[in-house]
């Protein structure tokens, strides 16, 4: 009888602890499903691409020029006799390696000044407010023009203009939602208990600010993207022979007078799904993050 009895009663905790891990695990949407499917594919468009194009996307061919889409170049050729198809796709390698780091950079200067400004209060947070507003206020061009003046185009141009431009953006958010922390009771309870101004900081206030942090983040990619388009088209971010979408929309603009709009509607494709992507991704992250609560 013990015998019959001892595998129910070992087996009620296993029971109860799964039952625990599935409630914690997110619920993926559909939508967010679909964005990180199309993330995904870019991403693996970025890493393996080159190597599975069918053609050399920076191969030129004069006698092919301005071909229109076929059986042989899917997404027709460019101006040069490119095919757009194994551009679009090697294309992805510098938008999806200078925007995570030009928002990684953006958000986590951001995040700090953000977080330090939040906790901290008083005059501190009052100069610090102003001088965000100041920076905001400065238009995005003239932080293009001042970069491109200091250290020319390049990627490292794009990387920093980008993070001088979201910065003072997600520190005015943080700054908030550490504001509202810090009047909380386990703020004053960790003040009594003996802990410093950086202990609360880093291990009171930021965990509960990171959904914050992460939906700004993702969020800016976004923008990040978009942003790196329309300063190649400007032709002052990602510089030439890069296969990049922003360049080729450039290239392909004045031929779209003529009818030939293949090389600015599939690059513009591309540009698009990635940004919505990114927006699904971070619209999911919200849903949960609010359902967690």
């Amino acid at each position: 009888m013990t015998d019959l009895a001892e595998p129910a009663v070992r087996r009620q905790p296993i029971d109860i602890a799964t039952g625990g891990l599935r409630a914690r695990l997110p619920a993926i949407t559909p939508s967010t499903a679909i964005g990180l499917a199309v993330l995904a594919f870019w991403v693996a468009c970025a890493i393996i691409g080159p190597s599975l194009v069918p053609f050399d996307p920076y191969a030129e061919d004069f006698l092919a020029m301005m071909a229109p889409p076929d059986a042989v170049h899917w997404f027709g050729t460019d101006q040069l006799g490119r095919d757009v198809f194994s551009r679009v796709v090697v294309g992805a390698r510098d938008i999806l390696l200078v925007a995570p780091l030009a928002t990684l950079a953006g958000v986590g200067a951001g995040s700090i000044i953000g977080l330090v400004l939040g906790t901290l209060g008083g005059m501190a947070d009052a100069i610090g407010a102003r001088l965000l507003d100041s920076v905001m206020a400065l238009p995005f061009i003239v932080l293009v023009t001042m970069a491109l003046v200091a250290i020319g185009p390049s990627n490292v141009t794009v990387i920093l203009v980008i993070a001088i431009a979201y910065a003072p953006l997600v520190a005015r958010t943080v700054r908030t939602a550490a504001r509202e922390q810090r009047e909380r009771d386990y703020v004053d309870a960790a003040r009594l208990a003996g802990e410093g101004p950086l202990a609360i900081m880093f291990l009171e206030i930021l965990p509960n600010v990171r959904e914050t942090i992460l939906i700004e983040l993702v969020t800016r990619l976004g923008y990040a993207f978009f942003s790196i388009a329309t300063l190649s088209f400007l032709g002052l971010g990602i510089q030439p022979p890069s296969a990049d979408w922003g360049l080729a929309i450039a290239d392909g603009y004045g031929f779209l007078t003529g009818g030939k709009w293949w090389v600015v509607v599939f690059n513009s494709a591309a540009i698009i799904s990635l940004v919505m992507a990114t927006n699904l991704i971070a619209q999911g992250i919200g849903a949960f993050e609010r359902n967690d609560r």
